[in-house]
């Protein structure tokens, strides 16, 4: 935080607030992820799942809202479940997990982006072989850290002005659409697109994850909640605004797409190659191949945009964690020169090019796993404990007709996770598993919950 920061702590306003979520939630993520979406459920119906995630997205929006304007503290999700779950007890669990999966999910999110950079490489430079993406997704990796590795006065420059080609890049495709869209082409339902069995639900359940991966962000405001003038009324709003701005961003994408390039030409995916850069295809359809390669360019800047933000943002969360003495003492530290968390960079910046080892599919899937339980459904079970356990806590913001809006966003979280691969849930579960060893182990080290000595009656 530089000098000006000192003197206005509060200085998030509804408009900066809304803006910041905005900007964390709009990425590489509607350009790489609309052919899966149109594979979960064969056809243009899987948009039922763009509207099932809006729906856990507003819900689960007003437990974060909750949260954010009673605890107006950094950090986000990492304070509300220390608090919740008790700060020397459970709560030290429930708060090392977070960081603990977070070192793994933050990553994945990462990598999706690297992944996504590389497909859309291979508009212009054709024939890329599996291995080959990879070494090009590992090296926008390698240059990530690099372009990170430095001062953050710099670095707020480069964030700018990779703001701006992703702004112009989805505006792009917006007015094309409009100009160019084609009712026919974009509700041509397949046989039995609405036969509701279970097969069905499952594709909602993957459709729905995909369309939570691109909503991801709207919560963003809450990680600088120290940082926001009237925290109740300016969190609760723009975490609503940005959604429902995204939501009207995000659909107006996907149908410039499918009512331009007819669905059937990159679903399923993995049997189109078209697919890896499908909106490189929409604009070779409507303005030829000169305009469309100029425009995957642009999309090039938005992916790699959009993965130096997320590195930029996630590497803080370890840190803090360690430096107040909840995650491992080694992410606390600070480059003696640059004045960066250079170990938390590192790390998350090596794990996600390591990721790029497996399918876009997986790795969205494998986040969203890794994140529902402890995140999410452990948000929204704090929001209920803390109504019970602390009711004198003074709230800001109240959850609209609690607790409905709470149940209906943990049924979201744990049918989007249940719904997904057995595998996927394995790994999320192991993972968590294997995050609770390392507390204990690490706890009984300290000496603190749960081994920390009883004290002593004088």
């Amino acid at each position: 935080m530089g000098p000006a920061a000192a003197h206005a702590p509060h200085r998030f306003g509804v408009v900066h607030a809304t803006a910041l979520n905005m900007i964390n939630m709009i990425g590489i993520g509607p350009f790489i992820t609309i052919p899966l979406l149109l594979t979960a459920l064969g056809g243009p119906q899987a948009m039922l799942g763009w509207i099932v995630a809006l729906v856990i997205v507003i819900c689960d929006g007003m437990v974060w809202s909750e949260l954010g304007a009673a605890m107006p503290g950094p950090g986000g999700s990492f304070g509300y479940l220390r608090e919740a779950f008790g700060r020397e007890r459970a709560g030290r669990l429930m708060a090392f997990l977070f960081v603990w999966q977070f070192i793994l999910s933050g990553p994945l999110e990462i990598a999706s982006g690297y992944i996504g950079f590389s497909q859309y490489l291979g508009y212009i430079w054709h024939g890329l072989s599996a291995r080959s993406l990879f070494a090009v997704a590992a090296a926008v990796g390698i240059v990530n850290i690099i372009l990170l590795y430095r001062r953050i006065t710099s670095i707020a420059t480069i964030t700018v002005s990779l703001w701006v080609g992703t702004l112009a890049t989805t505006a792009a495709v917006i007015a094309t659409g409009a100009a160019n869209f084609d009712a026919s082409v974009a509700f041509d339902f397949p046989p039995g697109a609405f036969d509701f069995s279970l097969g069905f639900l499952l594709g909602l359940g993957a459709a729905a994850r995909v369309g939570v991966y691109d909503y991801l962000g709207y919560y963003d405001v809450c990680y600088i909640g120290d940082e926001v003038d009237d925290p109740g009324r300016v969190i609760p709003r723009s975490i609503l605004i940005s959604t429902l701005a995204v939501a009207i961003i995000y659909i107006g994408i996907n149908l410039s797409i499918i009512g331009v390039v007819p669905w059937r030409t990159f679903v399923p995916a993995d049997q189109h190659p078209a697919s890896n850069f499908i909106v490189s295809i929409f604009m070779e359809r409507v303005y030829g191949p000169g305009v469309a390669t100029v425009f995957t360019i642009m999309i090039l800047w938005t992916a790699f945009g959009s993965v130096f933000a997320l590195l930029l943002g996630y590497s803080r969360i370890p840190y803090a964690a360690a430096r107040d003495g909840y995650f491992f003492k080694a992410f606390a530290r600070v480059h003696p020169t640059k004045g960066f968390p250079h170990v938390s960079v590192v790390v998350l910046g090596l794990i996600s090019i390591a990721a790029c080892l497996f399918s876009l599919g997986i790795v969205i899937d494998a986040l969203i796993a890794t994140r529902i339980l402890v995140q999410f459904v452990g948000q929204v079970a704090g929001v209920m404990r803390l109504r019970r356990t602390r009711p004198e806590m003074p709230r800001p913001y109240r959850i609209w007709l609690y607790p409905i809006p709470a149940f209906i966003a943990l049924v979201g979280w744990l049918f989007i996770f249940f719904t997904t691969d057995v595998r996927v849930i394995g790994f999320g579960v192991g993972i968590l598993a294997l995050g609770a060893l390392c507390f204990l182990l690490w706890s009984r080290r300290l000496r603190q919950w749960p081994f920390a000595e009883p004290a002593r009656v004088v």
